[in-house]
């Protein structure tokens, strides 16, 4: 069966304005950061929406779309996550994480405790979904990691562009979200993303990100 095809309406821009508009939104992205201090201050439902369907706007195998995103305001649900979350990571601390792993996190501070998964007013929850079921049959997905992978950058940086603050928290193993928030058997937890406002005195680590010549390498 063919596909139907509409006209492409394609964006151009001038040289000059090109250079300025990826100018400009470099500097806007150099500013994101992922944070850990979070305000409870409240973030309209519709600003999530729009965050998330911003991120379904992300390429797809096949166009498959292999990606739910679980947006988590219940305080009793926001704190089984965070118990549960905080027993793996305890467990991690304390044992499946090597030494040089556990070095390489000095500089961020962290440990077992998670309360920013509570003071946060929404948790956003990506889910991979390994397959589709229609009509109660197993229907294949293509490259799902990617997918949902480029789903998540997109995500990340429409949270930025709306103002607000995230992390990518990842709990090893991530199971019990499935089963806390009921997912179905085809979906697999994918990244564990607090969304909101920064404390008023957050910090983030002393950091730099690595220049352009680390980090592209030029054939032409």
């Amino acid at each position: 069966m063919t596909s139907a095809f509409i006209p492409f309406q394609a964006q151009q821009y001038s040289e000059d304005e090109m250079r300025q508009r990826v100018s400009d939104y470099y500097a806007y992205m150099e500013q994101r950061r992922s944070l850990r201090e979070f305000s409870d201050r409240p973030v309209p439902k519709s600003v999530i929406e729009e965050i998330i369907m911003t991120a379904s706007t992300a390429p797809s195998g096949a166009h498959k779309q292999p990606w739910t995103f679980c947006a988590v305001a219940d305080p009793a649900i926001k704190s089984e996550i965070r118990k549960a979350a905080e027993e793996e990571e305890y467990t991690n601390y304390h044992g499946r994480m090597s030494d040089e792993w556990l070095d390489d996190l000095k500089a961020f501070g962290t440990d077992w405790n998670k309360p920013f998964l509570e003071i946060a007013p929404w948790l956003i929850i990506v889910f991979k979904k390994a397959y589709d079921l229609v009509d109660g049959e197993k229907s294949k997905n293509y490259y799902v990691n990617e997918s949902v992978g480029l789903a998540a950058g997109f995500l990340l940086t429409a949270i930025h562009q709306a103002g607000l603050v995230a992390l990518t928290h990842t709990p090893s193993p991530m199971n019990f979200l499935q089963k806390i928030l009921n997912r179905p058997e085809n979906e697999r937890p994918f990244l564990l993303i607090p969304v909101g406002y920064p404390a008023e005195e957050a910090t983030v680590p002393d950091l730099t990100r690595k220049p352009a010549s680390d980090i592209i390498k030029y054939y032409e």
